[in-house]
């Protein structure tokens, strides 16, 4: 990946940030969201936002489905905010990685604490 492509993708990512958790007013959107990864291709046609939704208690995939039908509200945004010829389609899909992670350490603490017993 080019030094360009790394570039853009963190300045999306920084800006991405505020705009879902402030701007954004659909009800659907609950929980605490973080922007995981962003991956833009290298002609810059398509963006991909990895989230991360805690405490929507089961709801992810709604979550992220509410983010992805307010995708042209944050796209205008983002044209106000990046200095890009034409911004990319931002594409947001849901990765549950850190919830794995948490799910998997308590498990390792469960059996530790098992262990000591």
């Amino acid at each position: 990946m080019s030094n360009r492509i790394e570039r853009i993708n963190a300045e999306i990512k920084k800006q991405l940030a505020p705009i879902i958790s402030e701007e954004l007013s659909d009800p659907r959107i609950k929980g605490m969201i973080s922007i995981v990864k962003v991956d833009c291709d290298s002609d810059l046609s398509v963006c991909k936002v990895y989230l991360s939704v805690l405490g929507a208690n089961g709801e992810e995939k709604q979550v992220v489905d509410a983010i992805q039908n307010g995708q042209g509200y944050i796209k205008n945004i983002l044209k106000k905010r990046i200095i890009l010829r034409s911004l990319p389609e931002l594409r947001f899909y849901l990765d549950d990685s850190i919830t794995y992670g948490i799910k998997i350490s308590q498990i390792l603490s469960d059996i530790n604490t098992k262990t000591n017993e």
